[in-house]
Protein backbone atom coordinates (compact mmCIF):
# COMPACT_ATOMS: atom_id res chain seq x y z
CA UNK A 1 0.00 0.00 0.00
CA UNK A 2 1.29 3.47 -0.88
CA UNK A 3 1.46 6.33 1.60
CA UNK A 4 0.72 9.78 0.19
CA UNK A 5 2.23 12.89 1.78
CA UNK A 6 2.55 16.49 0.70
CA UNK A 7 6.03 18.05 0.57
CA UNK A 8 5.64 19.83 3.91
CA UNK A 9 4.60 16.65 5.75
CA UNK A 10 7.33 14.63 4.05
CA UNK A 11 9.98 17.15 5.16
CA UNK A 12 8.66 17.17 8.72
CA UNK A 13 8.57 13.34 8.86
CA UNK A 14 11.62 12.59 6.72
CA UNK A 15 13.14 9.97 9.05
CA UNK A 16 9.79 8.15 9.21
CA UNK A 17 9.45 8.31 5.41
CA UNK A 18 12.91 6.78 4.98
CA UNK A 19 12.13 4.04 7.49
CA UNK A 20 8.84 3.15 5.79
CA UNK A 21 10.48 3.08 2.35
CA UNK A 22 13.31 0.88 3.63
CA UNK A 23 10.68 -1.62 4.78
CA UNK A 24 9.24 -1.81 1.25
CA UNK A 25 6.42 0.74 1.37
CA UNK A 26 6.26 3.18 -1.54
CA UNK A 27 5.79 6.81 -0.51
CA UNK A 28 4.19 9.26 -2.95
CA UNK A 29 5.06 12.93 -2.41
CA UNK A 30 2.60 15.50 -3.74
CA UNK A 31 2.90 19.20 -4.50
CA UNK A 32 -0.32 21.19 -4.68
CA UNK A 33 -2.27 17.92 -4.69
CA UNK A 34 -0.43 16.39 -7.66
CA UNK A 35 2.00 13.47 -7.33
CA UNK A 36 5.57 14.52 -8.14
CA UNK A 37 7.88 11.94 -6.53
CA UNK A 38 7.81 8.31 -5.48
CA UNK A 39 10.22 7.18 -2.79
CA UNK A 40 10.92 3.46 -2.81
CA UNK A 41 13.36 1.00 -1.28
CA UNK A 42 16.78 0.78 -2.93
CA UNK A 43 17.32 -2.56 -4.65
CA UNK A 44 20.97 -3.19 -5.59
CA UNK A 45 21.70 -4.56 -9.06
CA UNK A 46 22.46 -8.29 -9.06
CA UNK A 47 26.23 -8.82 -8.94
CA UNK A 48 26.29 -10.96 -12.10
CA UNK A 49 25.46 -7.93 -14.26
CA UNK A 50 28.80 -6.26 -14.81
CA UNK A 51 30.66 -4.71 -17.71
CA UNK A 52 32.88 -7.10 -19.58
CA UNK A 53 30.94 -10.19 -18.54
CA UNK A 54 31.25 -11.70 -22.05
CA UNK A 55 34.63 -10.21 -22.92
CA UNK A 56 36.51 -12.53 -25.27
CA UNK A 57 33.46 -14.75 -25.77
CA UNK A 58 31.74 -12.83 -28.58
CA UNK A 59 32.93 -12.03 -32.08
CA UNK A 60 31.49 -9.26 -34.23
CA UNK A 61 31.89 -9.64 -37.99
CA UNK A 62 34.10 -7.06 -39.72
CA UNK A 63 31.18 -6.01 -41.95
CA UNK A 64 28.67 -5.82 -39.08
CA UNK A 65 27.69 -2.22 -39.81
CA UNK A 66 28.11 -2.33 -43.61
CA UNK A 67 24.97 -1.60 -45.61
CA UNK A 68 24.15 -3.40 -48.85
CA UNK A 69 25.08 -1.05 -51.71
CA UNK A 70 21.50 -0.62 -52.95
CA UNK A 71 20.15 0.34 -49.50
CA UNK A 72 23.11 2.64 -48.78
CA UNK A 73 22.46 4.44 -52.10
CA UNK A 74 18.72 4.77 -51.31
CA UNK A 75 19.57 6.26 -47.94
CA UNK A 76 22.01 8.73 -49.52
CA UNK A 77 25.03 7.21 -47.78
CA UNK A 78 26.95 6.75 -51.06
CA UNK A 79 26.77 8.42 -54.45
Amino acid sequence: MNAILNVTDAKARFSEVVEQASQGQDIIITRMGKPVVRITRYEPTPSNQRLGLFQGQLRIADDFDAWPEEIARDLGMVD
